[in-house]
């Protein structure tokens, strides 16, 4: 029986330690999440406020970080910034029991760190969609990026437990040691590959706002990439909906105790492995296009299980659709990732490929706060269940973008200097188009040829649809 995974993939040495280094940071990771809060209650006194502060300011600046620094990972070798974000968040989070020890922990050094921790990873989670196409053949990418979310799900199961035991063996702020540790051993790791990267072309007067205007010029001007940032969109405001409304459905609505919602939330890191090893072999049998819109489709459709749960149902039913929409939504919508950040790695150039990154990043930390403050606001007026009736039904919109993309059997060749520069130079955004056409490979997927415009647009990521969020290492 073999137990080390086979192929060409994981014979190469830099990407064994780029997957390492993500490995033990995302483990990591989750004892910061869950610790976070834990230290505001139980340290800090803080109250209902200051908890909803706590996560506003994790996810608040790496937003408007995102939107900055894509061009910043474009223009920069890739290697170096996820060390550094790596180093800063080690040292962000080492604070915590230091302050712990000397008495001077504070809800401001909470708020400093959540704040610094989630730029962190926003830089990471940007500059590592960039840089695995350098470590990594176009063939190989799907591989890859099954992997490293194969390896969050094992880290979604494992993580939330191994927190607590932590935390109730060591105490939170000593428990968030093994975190800052964590990203010390991804630091040396990412510092081990060998391969040297390409120098970044250079870019003539660069600047934040041009930055911003190639990535949603890149991701919008790109007709396999648009429906992709719609759909994105759509599915984190229902995401948002699911965030806000969940553990009180949980626990208020049907009654559940803490530990039990904790188990029915380890069943999405279960469901997120499914998805994860089952994504590639689901799409090569379905083709590119309907498996996107399929996945989408039945991930957010298993959102509708929430509020099918009732409490006047026996506890064996509700569980057994709670554990359905966990083991679904988080498995398809891994699925789904997969092959959505695959397909914006290969089609793409790498000249812009960090800022159509930090846009759909931008896209993902609005779209989130928007859809639970709207949602939050609804259930104050017609009840949690009926908001979670609408908000769960209006999801099933977000599929409905994908349909430009049904034709596409198979991922197409880089677009390099086709489409999506083609766009941006319509736009003014870069210099002269190339009157080159674009690869064949950019078409070779479609049944009948792309026009020459936008591909129709009906309505308007660990994407997170109705599911838990898996921050990123």
């Amino acid at each position: 029986m073999r137990l080390w995974p086979n192929g060409p993939v994981f014979q190469q040495r830099d990407f064994l330690r780029l997957w390492a280094a993500q490995a033990v940071s995302a483990i990591g990771a989750r004892i910061t999440r869950t610790a976070l809060p834990v230290i505001a209650v139980l340290s800090v006194d803080a109250s209902p406020i200051a908890l909803g502060v706590l996560v506003t300011v994790a996810v608040g600046p790496s937003v408007i970080v995102s939107l900055a620094i894509g061009g910043v990972v474009d223009r920069s070798r890739k290697r170096p910034l996820l060390v550094t974000a790596d180093l800063v968040r080690a040292v962000a989070v080492f604070s915590l029991p230091v302050a712990a020890w000397t008495g001077w922990l504070t809800m401001a050094q909470l708020y400093a760190v959540a704040a610094v921790v989630g730029i962190g990873t926003a830089v990471f989670q940007i500059a590592d969609n960039a840089y695995l196409p350098a470590l990594l053949a176009e063939e190989h990418l799907v591989t890859g990026n099954s992997t490293i979310e194969a390896t969050e799900a094992v880290a979604e199961i494992a993580g939330p437990s191994l927190a607590g035991l932590l935390i109730q063996a060591l105490t939170a702020p000593i428990a968030v040691v093994i975190d800052a540790l964590s990203y010390l051993a991804s630091a040396v790791l990412l510092g081990s590959i060998r391969k040297v990267e390409s120098p970044a072309a250079v870019e003539e007067s660069p600047s934040v706002w041009r930055d911003i205007g190639l990535g949603f010029g890149a991701s919008l001007g790109d007709p396999l990439v648009r429906p992709l940032l719609l759909a994105t969109a759509m599915a984190t405001f229902s995401g948002g909906a699911f965030a806000a409304l969940y553990m009180i459905y949980l626990l208020t609505e049907l009654g559940l105790n803490v530990a039990t919602v904790g188990v029915v939330i380890a069943m999405g890191g279960v469901g997120s492995l499914i998805g994860a090893l089952g994504s590639a072999p689901m799409t090569r049998r379905l083709g590119l296009g309907p498996a996107l819109f399929l996945f989408l489709l039945l991930a957010e459709a298993a959102g509708l299980l929430i509020p099918v749960a009732s409490a006047s149902q026996p506890t064996w039913l509700v569980l057994g659709f709670l554990f359905g929409h966990q083991l679904l939504a988080d498995g398809l919508a891994v699925a789904f990732m997969v092959q959505s950040v695959s397909l914006r790695q290969r089609v793409l150039p790498l000249e812009v490929l960090g800022r159509s990154n930090a846009a759909f990043q931008a896209v993902n930390g609005v779209a989130l706060p928007i859809g639970a403050l709207a949602t939050g606001a609804l259930a104050g007026v017609v009840g949690v269940r009926s908001a979670l009736w609408i908000s769960m039904s209006a999801a099933l919109v977000a599929p409905a973008l994908l349909l430009p993309l049904w034709r596409v059997r198979a991922f197409p060749d880089r677009a390099g200097s086709g489409s999506a520069l083609a766009g941006l130079a319509a736009a003014g955004l870069t210099g002269p188009a190339s009157t080159a056409p674009a690869p064949a490979g950019l078409t070779a997927g479609l049944t009948e040829p792309a026009g020459p415009g936008p591909a129709p647009d009906p309505a308007g990521p660990k994407v997170p649809p109705a599911g838990p969020g898996r921050p990123g290492s």
